[in-house]
Order: C-alpha cells, then sequence, then structure tokens
C-alpha cells in the first residue's frame, strides 16, 4: 500500500501538469505577471460556475473577509456575530477593522453556527453575521438569511472549505454557497478543494455597488490609476496562480463528488464503532468534504491519533482550541453565554486524511486501525 497522506498536492498535480506548466510558459513568455488575462478568465469563470453576478479575486481568503468588511459602512464597535468553533481568521478580521467579534455557538452534529445560536447573540450593536461553512457543509442559509432580513444585518458568508457545494433551499432551488450573503469570500489555499499552489481568494456579489467598492479597496483604493477614492490595500491574485485555477475550476465538481466517495466509504466501513460519532450531513444537505472529523469521545482523542500515527495514519485537529479561549481574541469579544458546545468539540474532532487520490484499500486500512484501537481498550504502545 502507497504511503497515506492527509492531503496529496502531487498525485492531483501529476495528472494536469502538462496544461499547467503549458499556462506557466505562457505568463513567463508575455511577463505578465500581476493582472495578466488570466485573472481576469478566472474572475469570469468563477461567476460562470456559482452564479455570481461579480468575482473579485485577491491575495488569500484572510483579506477576503478583511476587504468584505471594509466594503460595508460600519463603524469601530460594531458587532459582527463568529461561530466559536473555526479558523481565526474570521475573528483576526472583525479586530483589525475596529469592530467586537461576539462569538455563537454551533450545532453538535454539522459543527456549524446555527440561525438560532446566531440569534442569541445578537444586540442592538450587531451590525454583521458571518456564518463560516465548515469542513465543506453549508450552514443553513435560509436561515440565516431570514434572521438578517428580520434584524437588518448584513452577511459575510466564509466559504474558503466548501466551494461548490450547494445550498437547499425550501423553494427547491440549490444555490451555491457563497453566493447567498451580502459577501461572499473564499480561499485558494493549496490544501482547499480548489487551490492554487500558493496563496490566493476571491470575494463573491450580486451588488453592483458593492462589487466596484471591493475591486477598490483591493487595488488601494484606486478606481483608476493614482486616483485613490477610499482607504483600500493591496491584495492581489497573481497571474501564475490564476492558471493552476483556471485548469483546475473544470474538475471541481468532479473532484469533489470523489470527496464524497471517500467520505461514504469511511462512513460505512467506521457504521457501528463504539467510541467515535461520524460526521453527519445536515438533512438535504450537499456536503463537499473538505474534512472528514470524527468526534472521539471518552477523552481519547489524543490517544488514538498517537495509535494512528504509529500505524502510518496522519490525523490533524481543527481545531484543538475555541476562539473565546484564545488569547489575542477572548479581551475583544464581547460573550453572549458560553459556547458549551464549540468548547467540547475542541476536546474532541479528529480529522482523518481526505483528498482525492486515497484509495479503497488506504481507507479500508485507516477503518481497521481505528476499530483496533477501541478493541484493545485503546492500548498505546509504548
Amino acid at each position: 500500500m502507497t504511503e497515506i497522506r492527509m492531503v496529496d498536492l502531487r498525485g492531483q498535480y501529476l495528472r494536469l501538469r502538462g496544461e499547467i506548466e503549458r499556462g506557466w510558459g505562457a505568463v513567463m513568455e508575455s511577463c505578465r505577471f500581476i493582472n495578466g488575462p488570466e485573472v481576469g478568465e478566472l474572475e469570469l469563470a468563477l461567476a460562470e460556475f456559482t452564479g455570481a453576478r461579480h468575482v473579485v479575486t485577491c491575495g488569500n481568503g484572510t483579506d477576503a473577509l478583511r476587504i468584505a468588511l471594509m466594503a460595508l459602512d460600519l463603524r469601530p464597535g460594531d458587532e459582527v456575530i463568529v461561530p466559536a468553533f473555526s479558523y481565526a481568521a474570521c475573528a483576526e478580521v472583525v479586530c483589525l477593522a475596529g469592530l467586537v467579534p461576539v462569538p455563537a455557538d454551533v450545532d453538535s452534529a454539522t459543527f456549524n453556527i446555527t440561525p438560532q445560536s446566531a440569534e442569541r447573540a445578537i444586540s442592538p450593536r450587531t451590525r454583521v453575521l458571518m456564518p463560516v461553512h465548515l469542513f465543506g457543509q453549508p450552514c443553513d442559509m435560509e436561515g440565516i438569511m431570514a434572521l438578517a432580513g428580520r434584524y437588518g444585518l448584513h452577511v459575510i458568508e466564509d466559504n474558503a472549505q466548501s466551494l461548490g457545494a450547494r445550498c437547499r433551499n425550501s423553494d427547491g432551488k440549490a444555490p451555491f454557497a457563497g453566493t447567498l450573503g451580502t459577501i461572499g469570500c473564499t480561499s485558494f489555499f493549496p490544501t482547499k478543494n480548489l487551490g492554487c499552489y500558493g496563496d490566493g481568494g476571491a470575494i463573491f456579489t450580486n451588488d453592483d455597488r458593492l462589487a466596484r467598492r471591493i475591486r477598490m479597496i483591493a487595488n488601494h483604493g484606486q478606481e483608476e490609476k493614482y486616483s485613490h477614492r477610499v482607504i483600500g490595500f493591496n491584495s492581489r491574485l497573481d497571474t501564475l496562480q490564476a492558471v493552476v485555477l483556471n485548469v483546475k475550476l473544470p474538475h471541481l465538481p468532479d473532484w469533489n463528488e470523489a470527496r464524497r466517495r471517500v467520505a461514504a466509504m469511511y462512513s460505512d466501513s467506521l457504521a457501528a464503532t463504539e467510541g467515535i460519532t461520524l460526521p453527519q450531513a445536515a438533512r438535504g444537505a450537499d456536503h463537499v468534504w473538505h474534512q472528514y472529523t470524527l468526534r472521539v469521545a471518552g477523552n481519547e482523542r489524543d490517544r488514538l491519533r498517537q495509535w494512528l500515527a504509529s500505524r502510518g495514519v496522519p490525523t490533524m485537529v481543527y481545531y484543538p482550541m475555541p476562539l473565546h479561549m484564545q488569547e489575542a481574541y477572548r479581551h475583544r469579544m464581547r460573550m453572549a453565554g458560553t459556547p458549551e458546545v464549540a468548547e467540547r468539540l475542541a476536546a474532541e474532532v479528529l480529522s482523518l486524511p481526505m483528498h482525492t487520490e486515497l484509495t479503497q484499500n488506504q481507507i479500508e486500512y485507516i477503518a481497521v486501525t481505528i476499530k483496533e484501537f477501541f478493541a484493545t481498550s485503546g492500548a498505546c504502545p509504548e
């Protein structure tokens, strides 16, 4: 059996190598490394793929969130509701903008913020809801958008992990995650479902005025060279990265489907295994499985992780500490109750290898190794 990798970027690259390197060669010949035509081609392709009216690429996913906040008419001290269980970028950009992050608890089955938990965190100073579509599964955007409408709030979707996932609405429509809010943001970090070979990000909106403002902010606040209309900064996707993404984007639906097959094999192989809770797709949800994340009961998570590592199975813990307990943010947040589910998840979650190159033999080996751990009462080798 070949080595099991947490993410196998090389295997995917080898299948696309010729096309990518031809595209890179064309860029090297033109020397249009910044804002080459491939960048505009990517923005149009992403708009066509998602149905978003406007797409603006930028330097990375964190910049996308920061630009989104800067594009709205917010004032220092305004509050932004973020999930307590997520990567730090959502709280980071809120603080950098002089705003106040308010952590809301998440659902124990989907790991996502819910309309109910978000509503409990709303105050008279709340201006923005920032749902994070975590691990490849969209939040309940129909409920979140209804909540935002009732309270007059903006919605910024952090869709860094769920590009290509659809939100199932009661009207039968299935729009893509990242296209329903005021602004949607994504990341093209190499390990994402659609990743480049460096940093990259994009911003989605259906609002013409906001799109114009977003594009200016990402370009030093200028619409025309040396005419700075708003405060901005420099955040650009370089042309070489756009080449990679243009090659990869047509493959994204097939890759997401391959991830669904991997997740189904994991769930079938691990069904009824005592000591773990398998990840769940919400009813009607279109999960794209950026991560396959177990919950491990009885304080056994770290011992199981060591057991797997000793047998050649890499794992990751996303995320070992909820945002409200992080030193950088805990004194900058307004707390609206204790996010107990987030704290419990941080102690229990364990992500297994997940990528398009995983084989059935590898998945079965991982499942058997997990079962052996619990069959031996978690006895960990010295």
